[in-house]
């Protein structure tokens, strides 16, 4: 599946890609991006399957995330490149780069580990399927809708950012029967390869107050990934790129050079 692309910087070396978590899409790293094309990388970030405006279908696997990523990377003339993945981009990072090794020139994973996570998000996709999507409905109105099941008001904002209030009615822009049905697709275990290892220079990424990876995690990484080195982003949450810019910022261009 090709995939929606933004794309800024027009610099000559190793692209850089981005591949947002679940329920987000390209633009959450507006702010990263334009700082690294300011930089003078040539950065793409992606839209997955189901999210932003890429197109909509079932997700039999990580596999198929990935397979999407290298299609698009392929056809962008983004190969081999710097790939960034986030949550479950991470998880699609990983799986890119254990599955197409020759692609990745360096791997960067934030916050998130390739092991299997509680079902934290399928709360929040209930709540989003049973708004009613009428004429009318205001952006307070769904925000109230959601809020039983989704108490952080930015978690909110983060999710309503899916839902285009100017179409009559309202209506997701996202697949969010796929993604629904997805999720434990989303929340398991990378599905790996018999012998799968990436050996190329790893930077596992994340928040100090995040609890998405963890120290037991450290040697699963480094079976599969060998050369993974490991920080966190002072101060930050899961969201690190959204939550303190800076201190994720820093840490990238020091990893990258």
């Amino acid at each position: 599946m090709r995939l929606n692309v933004i794309e800024m910087g027009e610099g000559t070396g190793t692209p850089l890609v981005l591949l947002h978590g679940l329920f987000g899409q390209a633009t959450n790293f507006g702010a990263v991006q334009k700082a690294l094309a300011a930089a003078g990388r040539r950065v793409l970030a992606l839209d997955l399957r189901n999210h932003g405006t890429s197109p909509h279908a079932a997700v039999p696997d990580y596999a198929a995330l990935a397979a999407d990523v290298a299609e698009t990377l392929r056809a962008s003339g983004a190969v081999p490149a710097d790939v960034l993945g986030h949550s479950m981009g991470g998880k699609v990072a990983m799986m890119l780069a254990l599955t197409e090794p020759a692609m990745v020139s360096r791997l960067i994973v934030a916050d998130i580990a390739p092991v299997a996570y509680p079902p934290a998000f399928r709360p929040y996709a209930e709540a989003m399927l049973a708004v009613t999507l009428e004429a009318g409905l205001t952006r307070r109105q769904a925000d109230a809708a959601l809020a039983g099941a989704v108490p952080a008001a930015g978690v909110r904002g983060f999710l309503l950012q899916n839902l285009d209030f100017a179409a009559s009615p309202p209506a997701w822009r996202i697949g969010l029967t796929q993604i629904a049905d997805s999720l434990p697709v989303v929340e398991a275990a990378l599905p790996l390869p018999e012998g799968a290892r990436y050996d190329g220079p790893t930077l596992v990424l994340s928040g100090e107050l995040s609890d998405y990876v963890r120290d037991e995690h450290r040697p699963v990484f480094r079976a599969l990934f060998p050369a993974a080195r490991f920080g966190k982003v002072k101060g930050a949450g899961h969201w690190l790129h959204a939550e303190k810019p800076e201190g994720f910022l820093a840490a990238v261009q020091a990893f990258l050079g």
